[in-house]
């Protein structure tokens, strides 16, 4: 019995060692080895992650690397798995000696390269992942070779070229992913043989085309994603055959027609995501009669119109609804109280019209996150049922026509981050009670109301918001100084326009290192701004149209947005070239205009080299233009305006080639115009050189200026003719503006900052300024110079002007007979030259013409005959004496008199004034003739015949005793009348 245990231990130890022998681990193959280290000599660095890879005596079993997995049994590699191992080079095609490899996954790396060729000879892989990298190139045939593959995930490189043809033998395929990258063709009909495929995704590429209608085969599919493409046409009746579809995404492309009713067939699906495409036409009721599993539907970014219909009420596990961005109408219909999963309805930018009703989402109430009904037609003084929506999170209803009192129980929603009623006509008292209860509120807009703020700092609200925007409420006369209380997230304020005359309270100006955006603008802000150590490099700050004063501290310059315009700020700005964070971009936008600044322009341009806009005009700046002003070359605004500059323009300048508006007007600039202007800065939009000493003729180089709308060069010493080449101004000659604008997102937030650029035009005689309706003008002014030659016929090339002024020159000629092309001309003025000629017949034919002014020249002849020239003053056409007609007094000598016969030359005035003594006779003659013929063919005739004067005086007797007969009566009836 004592040797039975050391038996068992024997036994036990065999079996052991049997185990061992039968299921010993089996080490990597040699070859395959050789392969992977011949893979990683590939790579440009791996970060030290694949340090297990090498030939050391220790690193010799390849099947205990980082990432490898081995067959246990035969030591073939079956698995690469590199995800997200940092590493860089391109791939070997070494690794196709892997040839029992099941699954390779290279994705979220640095590889680049061309994908080899030779990979397709890997015939067992399995699944291939080589996503998110930076591979170029085309997708190899080759890849048709690996019919066993199921998983296939190309996205996110940089592949081009067209849809491989390899994809028709890949019978087992089951996931393809070829999203982000820039594949482009038309769609691969080779795609009706991958009958196993369930998920494709397409999306992010150049294809283009129509929708093949071989999706119809694939029976198996459930997700399709297809959006950001440039597909074109209607959607293909192949999907009613879609059955097993779940997720379909075709929004971002050009698809157009009418929504098809074969989405009534997926009862399947859960996603549908239609928007920024052109589709018209109504909603069908039918498509979405019985699509009960639909989650999530967007439409929006269409073109669809028409009402929302009653059949969304069969959609009853809807959650997402987006119908924003079309032109849909009517009233918000009822079906939407039946659905009771809803947490984000999006109907923003549509024509929707009536009153919001209190319960008209009744059953959504606990689930609704997101309501947005913004840029509609709503009005009335209701709004929804607000304490209902106990999971509200966003509240979208700015710019509608809601009107009335903001309710007191807008407090009561407890979960609300966004209120947004801007562009609104609300009114009313807004307290605390209307904002305690919104302890989470991060975002406030209340803008553009009718509303008066009445909260003390004893009550302000519990919340600590990230963005306040009250701009034209009215919170002054004080500065409101309940917002003390915003100090811990606060990033952006906007208090315009809210009727505060104060000083800006220095509690404010702690809030300046976490503020991204402030604007105080147009208010009576007084008082100075103070020189605090630094700025924030990402801060933007609108403080314009108040009382500031003093001067502009240093350290102020380096925010990204600054406008401190309309002010009193004085003293110079030189003084700026001292600050430069290096850890910023600089200014991108600064607008200084309207103060009394002094002194030279800045040299420091170099801190500012991503200036975009520079607005100084309307100060007391003198001196030169400095050169170092070329280095602002991503400059595309600059408004020197209504300063003493002198100097020539510096050739520096033509270095910003981004520029699109330059005004130097009512400056002391001399010299000739630069020739540069045209060839360097082809952008300008608008140049207004007007009351400046500038000399010489006009450069022909700026014929260049293709898109130039407004050209005014007028009130300076310019001699020379005319350019023929002004025909050359195409953006004058055809149709279509540009309003110059640009928008700026302010870094690492949502605050988006636009600016949209204005300039003062010479317009009727008055300076008028032209913001976003600057687009709208196209003119010519070269007035007040001293021009010479003939108005070039040229000009008249310029279809689109409506303005040309070229009064007060030394033209002479005529006026060109083609004026009448200008159809859009609204101002001429060619006033005070020496042109000569008739007035062309086709100037009557301008029907918008409202200004016409062709005084002091030497033109001749009759006025054209038409309302539109009769309908202008003389003055329009004074001071040119040989001309003639209406609306001048003096006549035409072609003109007939009478009796059809002309007059003779040089006896004008004598026969028109014996003509007028002669109808004066001829009207008084006739009253005495009339008298005559009244008075005593009566009067004589009974004088002179005493029988007829017997009977006159007799038939007047008795009609006289009649009159007192038929009174005498008739008073007796009424007197007894009355006694009866």
């Amino acid at each position: 019995m004592s040797g039975r245990p050391f038996k068992y231990l024997i036994a036990f130890s065999l079996f052991l060692l049997c185990f061992k022998a039968c299921y010993a681990e089996v080490g990597c193959i040699e070859r395959e080895r050789e392969a992977l280290l011949h893979f990683k000599q590939g790579f440009f660095y791996d970060f030290g992650m694949l340090s297990s890879w090498g030939n050391g005596e220790d690193k010799r079993d390849c099947c205990k690397w980082e990432g490898v997995e081995c067959n246990n049994q035969t030591g073939h590699v079956v698995m690469l798995d590199l995800y997200a191992q940092y590493l860089g080079g391109k791939v070997s095609p070494s690794l196709a000696e892997l040839q029992h490899l099941k699954h390779l996954n290279l994705s979220w790396n640095l590889f680049e390269g061309s994908l080899p060729t030779q990979l397709g000879n890997l015939s067992n892989l399995q699944s291939l992942d080589l996503s998110k990298n930076y591979f170029q190139g085309s997708i190899p045939d080759a890849f048709g070779n690996m019919t066993t593959l199921a998983y296939l995930d190309l996205s996110d490189n940089q592949l081009h070229g067209s849809m491989s043809d390899a994809f028709g033998n890949m019978n087992n395929l089951a996931y393809l992913d070829l999203s982000y990258n820039q594949l482009h063709g038309l769609m691969s009909d080779d795609f009706q043989a991958m009958t196993s495929l369930a998920y494709l995704d397409l999306s992010n590429n150049q294809l283009h085309g129509s929708m093949s209608d071989a999706f119809g085969n694939m029976t198996n599919l459930a997700y399709l994603y297809l959006s950001r493409n440039q597909l074109l046409g209607s959607m293909p009746d192949a999907f009613r055959t879609m059955s097993s579809l779940a997720y379909l995404d075709l929004s971002y492309n050009n698809l157009y027609g009418t929504i098809s009713d074969a989405f009534g067939t997926m009862t399947n699906l859960a996603y549908l995501d239609l928007s920024s495409n052109q589709l018209e036409g109504e909603i069908p009721k039918v498509a979405f009669n019985n699509i009960s599993c639909l989650v999530d539907l967007d439409l929006s970014g269409n073109q669809l119109h028409g009402s929302i219909p009653d059949a969304f009420a069969n959609m009853v596990s809807l959650e997402f609804l987006d119908l924003s961005e079309n032109q849909l109408e009517g009233e918000m219909p009822k079906s939407l109280r039946d659905l009771c999963n809803l947490r984000r309805l999006v109907l923003s930018y549509n024509n929707l019209t009536g009153l919001l009703e209190k319960d008209f989402l009744a059953c959504s109430n606990n689930t609704l996150e997101a309501l947005d009904l913004s840029h509609n037609l709503f009005k009335g003084t209701s709004f929804p049922n607000l304490p209902g929506f106990s999971q509200l999170r966003e509240l979208y209803l700015g710019f509608n026509q809601l009107n009335g009192h903001l309710p007191e129980s807008i407090g009561q929603l407890p979960q609300l981050e966004v209120l947004d009623i801007r562009s609104n006509s609300v009114q009313g008292t807004v307290s605390t009670t209307h904002l305690f209860g919104l302890s989470k509120l991060k975002y406030l807009d209340l803008s553009f109301n009718s509303l008066t703020f009445n909260i003390g700092l004893d009550q302000a609200p519990l919340f600590q918001a990230q963005f306040i925007k009250l701009a034209s409420c009215k919170l002054g006369p004080r500065f409101p100084n309940w917002l003390h209380t915003q100090k811990q997230y606060l990033t952006g304020l906007d208090i315009s326009a809210s009727g505060i005359s104060d000083v800006i309270p220095n509690w404010l100006w702690n809030f300046i290192p976490n503020l991204m955006w402030l604007n105080v603008s147009n208010n009576h802000i007084s008082g100075t701004l103070p020189k605090l150590t630094t700025y924030p490099s990402y801060l933007g700050m609108d403080m314009s149209s108040n009382c500031l004063e003093g001067s502009i501290p240093q350290s102020i310059f380096n925010t990204l947005w600054l406008d401190l315009s309309n002010n009193m700020f004085s003293g110079s700005i030189s003084l700026s070239c001292g600050i430069s964070d290096h850890s910023s971009l600089g200014l991108s936008h600064l607008d200084l205009s309207s103060n009394r600044l002094s002194g030279e322009l800045p040299q420091c341009w170099k801190q500012w080299k991503y200036l975009i806009v520079l607005n100084l005009a309307n100060n007391y700046f003198s001196g030169k233009i400095k050169n170092s002003i070329g280095l602002l070359y991503k400059m595309q605004t600059l408004h020197l305006r209504n300063n003493s500059l002198n100097g020539a323009l510096p050739s520096s300048l033509k270095k910003c080639r981004d520029l699109r508006l330059v005004d130097l007007g009512k400056n002391k600039l001399s010299g000739r115009i630069p020739a540069w202007i045209g060839g360097s800065l082809s952008n300008l939009v608008v140049l207004n050189l007007r009351s400046n000493e500038f000399n010489g003729s006009i450069p022909l180089n700026l014929c260049q200026l293709r898109k130039i709308q407004m050209l005014d060069l007028s009130s300076n010493d310019i001699s020379g003719m005319i350019p023929k080449c002004l025909k050359n101004l195409t953006a004058m000659a055809r149709k279509g503006s540009s309003i110059i604008s640009y928008g700026e997102i302010v870094y690492n937030s949502s605050i988006q900052l636009s600016y949209v650029d204005n300039t003062l035009v010479q317009w009727k005689g008055k300076e008028l300024e032209y913001k976003n309706t600057l687009w709208l003008i196209k003119s010519i002014d070269f007035s007040s110079n001293k021009l010479v030659g003939e108005i070039p016929i040229e000009v008249t090339d310029l279809l689109e002007l409506v303005s040309l002024n070229l009064s007060r020159n030394n033209l002479i000629g005529p006026i060109p007979t083609t004026i009448g092309q200008l159809k859009l001309l609204d101002f001429l003025d060619l006033s005070q030259n020496r042109l000569q000629g008739g007035i062309p017949d086709s100037l009557s034919q301008i029907a918008r013409l409202s200004v016409l002014d062709l005084s002091n020249n030497t033109l001749s002849g009759k006025i054209p005959s038409g309302t539109q020239l009769q309908s202008f003053s003389a003055s329009t056409y004074e001071g040119n004496p040989r001309l003639c007609g209406s609306p001048l007094l003096k006549r035409c000598p072609e003109d007939k008199d009478e009796s059809g016969e002309a007059p003779f030359p040089g006896l004008n005035g004598k026969k028109y004034g014996i003509r007028d003594n002669a109808n004066d006779i001829w009207f008084y003659g006739n009253i005495v003739l009339g008298f005559i013929i009244g008075f005593w063919g009566v009067c004589g005739t009974l004088l002179l015949h005493r029988s007829w004067r017997y009977a006159y005086f007799k038939f007047l007797n008795k009609i006289k005793d009649r009159l007192c007969v038929t009174t005498t009566i008739s008073m007796n009836r009424l007197r007894r009348s009355f006694q009866s």
